[in-house]
């Protein structure tokens, strides 16, 4: 019964290693392509602010800027509200271990 339970644990212990280690591979990738796509972004929209400042720079500049910051503000905050959806919905860590645990723990207390 004990070699039994320490197989059980064993098992379960390096389910949750193998999530834990797919979990921080999985969060250094969404790391490394949100910065590239952050940098191209930057980039892209720094360029296309320039040149509409440039264009409308004899007809009304102000106007423009303002209005540009405000779209970026917009944006901003629109973006923020996805994230943080995101980040609310991914699934708790361990989840499958925990699930597993509990299943084992119910298969050994058949009073419950």
């Amino acid at each position: 019964m004990a070699s039994g339970l320490l197989a059980i644990l064993q098992t379960r212990l390096e389910l949750a290693a193998v999530e834990l280690e797919e979990e921080s591979l999985r969060l250094f990738t969404y790391l490394l392509l949100a910065l590239a796509a952050l940098f191209c972004v930057f980039v892209a929209l720094l360029l296309g602010i320039l040149l509409i400042v440039v264009l409308y720079w004899d007809v009304n500049r102000i106007g423009v800027i303002v209005s540009l910051v405000a779209l970026f503000g917009v944006a901003a905050v629109l973006l923020a509200a996805g994230i943080c959806k995101s980040y609310r919905k991914k699934p708790r860590l361990l989840a499958y271990s925990r699930d597993e645990i509990a299943k084992d723990i119910d298969r050994l207390n058949p009073l419950a």
